[in-house]
């Protein structure tokens, strides 16, 4: 008997908005490899290597250091619930809907939650966190997004670190759309807990989440006076899976497969030459865009090398433009968060992560989006974009 669903085959589309990208062959073909059980013994090499290779890029020596089951909110949701409970206050600095986002979910924790607010296109201040925590005697600890996917914005963290644990409290880094794309130290810049997902800059389908917790975070999960509020996301039980090999779900294999063929590849490259490729790619993206006549949202000097939010000019459906580049050039960019009124309907987001981040996507982009400019109606000069991509690439190569 056959049956009425065929065969599904995707359309192929260049993935250059917020996540999903587009991902290197190598990382495909992992995921096709015979499945294993997960507390066989080679498996649990898999795991072990996946765990020295998440140390490196996220330039760590914790222990704590794993891809939690999910998505990059699942990596949001195990930071806090696993440090937080209820009664604890913590403070979270806000600049773009998942500032938001990682106020909501701590909120659900039972612990009180206070927001310090930033302009959209701004990064989060160190001095207006330090302001805030002057206010409070006791903050359990303070919640700050690197790459704020919302608007392109990227924020120092160093600074902040400092202020946050002169106060005694734990700092906690939202870094999905930076690790492996842009300068994140987590030693180095004294971060609690930071976590990341897989399908941006690390290259890898979505559906883990990597996240690392420091001594601080350690001490204060083991002196816990209740229990994680989340079961599968007690970093705990997660732990003990990941180090001791004791039972706590069956973990997504094939996933997980990706996700070391994928850090493979981050190694092989080289992080800081990685970063750079990020940053030079932007760079000329951002050239175009500006010799374009378009407005992008970031601070000039705060701007995220894997996403770039830019203004639809005035009169032009920022849809349309998405639609006529989906449609003709199978490129598929994000659209403003309906969530946040000042850019709902008004931007692009524009993404070149991980295997996407190349100087061909940048021209093959900037041609397209003239093309579906000028379809409505926007007058621009033929070709400007794409001779500042290339001057800007020649310029940063000499």
């Amino acid at each position: 008997m056959s049956s009425q669903y065929g065969e599904f085959l995707p359309p192929q589309r260049l993935l250059m908005g917020a996540g999903p990208a587009n991902v290197h062959p190598r990382v495909l073909q992992a995921m096709t490899a015979s499945l294993l059980g997960h507390l066989d013994p080679v498996f649990l090499q898999v795991m072990n290597d996946v765990q020295g290779m998440l140390r490196e890029v996220f330039k760590t020596q914790n222990a704590a250091t794993l891809p939690v089951s999910g998505t990059g909110t699942a990596g949001m949701e195990a930071a806090c619930v696993n440090i937080l409970e209820p009664g604890d206050l913590f403070i979270v600095a806000t600049n773009g809907y998942f500032g938001e986002r990682l106020a909501e979910i701590a909120s659900r924790t039972g612990a009180s939650v206070v927001t310090v607010e930033h302009a959209v296109g701004e990064p989060v201040s160190a001095s207006a966190i330090k302001a805030e925590l002057a206010k409070h005697p006791r903050v359990k600890g303070v919640g700050v997004v690197h790459a704020e996917t919302s608007t392109g914005v990227i924020t120092p963290i160093a600074e902040i670190a400092k202020v946050v644990h002169e106060a005694g409290a734990l700092l906690v880094v939202d870094a999905v759309t930076s690790l492996g794309g842009a300068p994140l130290e987590v030693d180095g810049w004294d971060i609690d807990v930071c976590y990341s997902g897989t399908q941006k800059c690390i290259g890898a389908p979505p559906g883990l989440s990597p996240i690392t917790f420091g001594a601080r975070a350690i001490e204060v999960m083991n002196n816990r006076k209740t229990k994680v509020q989340s079961f599968y996301l007690d970093m705990t039980a997660l732990h003990d899976y990941w180090q001791q090999r004791v039972y706590h779900h069956t973990a997504p294999i094939s996933m997980i497969y990706s996700l070391r063929e994928a850090l493979r590849l981050v190694l092989e490259e080289g992080l800081e030459n990685r970063w750079q490729r990020h940053a030079d790619n932007a760079a000329a993206l951002i050239a175009g865009i500006d010799a374009m006549g378009l407005r992008i949202v970031a601070n000039p000097e705060f701007r995220l090398p894997s996403i770039t939010a830019v203004y639809s000019p005035d009169g032009i459906p920022e849809a349309s433009v998405r639609k006529h580049l989906l449609d003709n050039f199978n490129i598929e960019v994000s659209g403003g968060l309906a969530t946040m009124p000042e850019l709902a309907g008004k931007i692009w987001r524009i993404g070149l992560m991980g295997h996407n981040s190349t100087s061909s996507n940048v021209f093959y982009f900037l041609s397209a989006l003239e093309t579906a400019l000028a379809a409505n109606e926007f007058e621009i000069v033929a070709g400007a974009g794409v001779s500042a991509a290339q001057r800007k690439l020649r310029e940063l190569a000499s």
